[in-house]
């Protein structure tokens, strides 16, 4: 990854990805919090602590969180804004991952739900550990689409979410995730009307229940309003699949790797509380500059009228037509302050 949010690069004209300029930083740096004591879940609420998460750790409150996303590094070297993850073998890796999730748990109610991301190198070691504290659910696979090809191997194309409850209880509404779908076979019952499926003026579309294969996902572009240079940054159609699925309107939603802020901004659109966790200053503010944005501009890219479209759809292109952020937005909101 290159050094993160330069205003002074030269874009393409249509470039649509969100950097910050030397104001938009000192202003959004002023929302950031730190903890240094024990916090109360409305201190908390809403903010963005930028923090290293095992500093932070001990002044979280238990039992706050309804739904929590975890989206830590894999295992791999990779540099975020100057700072580089380097891979370890399996075994460090997975102590890696338990000296921190160990101490995270706590903080979800007991009948809260988790996911956690990971690759092919990563999830065997998550399943490990959250296996440890959680009943696993599933797995998630979704296609990222993108990826460089190998000569020597498969080309890695995909990622694994872990779903997982800290009990049996806890909640997940099929009915709010489901994929309206283009019908290729349009069958009729014996009178003639749609079987399943829907007449529109667009075509002939049916509702169909979410499985764990999500393959209508587009990993952030430069074309695409939600795009930051964070290199591992996650769709906002993503988001809205888990939060939608596994909380409830006003519910704590919690990210302890935020990065950009894809899981606070999501959260703050479905009208659900967050919090989210960010050591890197650069990307904290360009969480809360999203987050400022997201006040005026809540539409999810992929997801309208209460479901969610096929990926690159025509219905998904045209319901999702929104206003190409500017200097003038990150000005707007300075000067609002």
């Amino acid at each position: 990854m290159t050094e993160t949010a330069d205003p002074t690069k030269q874009r393409a004209g249509r470039n649509r990805t969100l950097t910050l300029d030397g104001a938009e930083r000192e202003i959004y740096k002023k929302r950031l919090i730190t903890l240094d004591r024990p916090a109360s879940p409305e201190e908390l609420t809403d903010k963005t602590v930028h923090q290293d998460l095992f500093a932070a750790l001990d002044f979280l409150p238990a039992e706050f969180v309804d739904l929590l996303f975890v989206d830590p590094p894999y295992n791999l070297t990779k540099t975020f804004n100057g700072k580089t993850f380097s891979r370890m073998d399996n075994e460090a890796y997975t102590e890696w991952l338990d000296s921190w999730f160990s101490k995270l748990v706590r903080v979800l109610k007991p009948n809260g739900s988790v996911y956690i991301c990971g690759d092919w190198r990563s999830s065997s070691a998550i399943f490990d550990v959250a296996s440890r504290y959680l009943k696993i659910q599933n797995r998630i696979t979704w296609e990222r689409e993108k990826g460089r090809g190998a000569l020597a191997n498969w080309k890695n194309a995909s990622e694994d979410i872990w779903f997982c409850t800290r009990s049996s209880e806890y909640a997940f509404h099929v009915d709010r995730v489901k994929m309206k779908r283009k019908v290729l076979a349009p069958y009729r019952n014996d009178a003639g009307t749609p079987k399943d499926w829907g007449d529109e003026e667009d075509g002939k579309f049916r509702l169909t229940h979410p499985s764990n294969l999500w393959t209508d996902l587009t990993v952030p572009f430069w074309s695409m309003p939600e795009n930051t240079d964070h290199p591992t940054q996650k769709p906002e159609k993503l988001l809205a699949k888990i939060i939608l699925a596994s909380s409830e309107e006003g519910g704590v939603v919690f990210d302890p790797f935020l990065g950009s802020g894809t899981t606070s901004v999501v959260a703050k659109k479905l009208n659900r509380r967050y919090v989210g966790i960010e050591t890197d200053e650069t990307y904290g503010c360009l969480a809360e500059k999203r987050l400022a944005i997201a006040d005026r501009e809540p539409a999810i890219q992929g997801y309208s009228d209460g479901v969610f479209w096929e990926r690159n759809s025509l219905q998904e292109q045209t319901m999702q037509k929104r206003r190409r952020p500017s200097k003038d937005d990150g000005e707007s909101i300075i000067n609002a302050d």
